[in-house]
């Protein structure tokens, strides 16, 4: 499992990204962190994949504590059992798309039949395999984020962590998008996305909001109320 226990992060002029927050995440289980701008929800997911180093708390990945290593020991953590998805796709643009899928293997020394046989399954689980000799530039950004995504998976993470996953994508390809994430924690890896996107309420196993770095469970009312502002774009940006 993947645990924050008591996680504080404090930025410049009193900005505040985490605020005691304490989560754990089951294997096979997909979550999301809602909120507004600024709210922390960001900052939550960086610490769970050691991005950023907390104030103070405690990040457990497997009943092992791996918050205050030396960079060349998370680095290693991150490559091996965590992947990443962000809102930019994050696609090198002289790559393929199986060059790109490819650069996570090569990270871990995996070349050859075995790094291809691997990166078309990934394209092939996201359904772009028809676009492996393709450059980002000739996708749709739908595309290229399943080709983030594949990235991401292609090296089998325990953990899969989505930072605003749907930011740039339309209501059906985020749709899309989000059901396939939903698919690799069935297959058993823990999911986070940060997000603000409601179409992500009706898939992921647990919401949680935050609010001033603070993480917390809604009631039914504040749900709804939530949703109402979000139609409009008032709260949920």
């Amino acid at each position: 499992m993947l645990e924050l226990r008591s996680i504080s992060k404090q930025y410049g002029r009193g900005a505040i990204g985490a605020a005691d927050v304490s989560v754990t995440v089951e294997p096979g289980q997909m979550i999301a962190l809602f909120g507004p701008s600024g709210s922390g929800k960001t900052s939550i997911l960086h610490i769970m994949g050691l991005l950023q180093s907390a104030d103070a708390g405690e990040v457990w990945l497997d009943g092992r504590r791996i918050d205050g290593l030396s960079e060349r020991r998370a680095a290693e953590i991150r490559s091996r059992e965590l992947g990443f998805v962000f809102q930019s796709f994050g696609l090198l643009p002289l790559l393929s798309a199986a060059e790109n899928v490819a650069v996570m293997l090569r990270l871990l020394g995996v070349g050859g039949e075995t790094s291809r046989r691997r990166v078309l399954g990934a394209l092939e689980a996201v359904g772009v395999e028809h676009r492996a000799d393709h450059r980002p530039a000739e996708m749709s950004g739908g595309e290229q984020q399943r080709v983030a995504l594949a990235r991401a998976l292609v090296h089998a993470p325990k953990a899969v962590l989505a930072d605003e996953p749907t930011g740039e994508l339309d209501t059906n390809t985020a749709a899309y998008v989000l059901e396939l994430l939903h698919k690799i924690a069935e297959g058993g890896a823990m999911v986070v996305i940060a997000t603000h996107d409601p179409i992500a309420l009706d898939i992921v196993d647990t919401a949680y909001f935050v609010q001033d770095g603070m993480l917390h469970l809604p009631d039914p009312d504040e749900l709804q109320m939530w949703l109402a502002e979000g139609e409009g774009g008032l709260s949920i940006g």
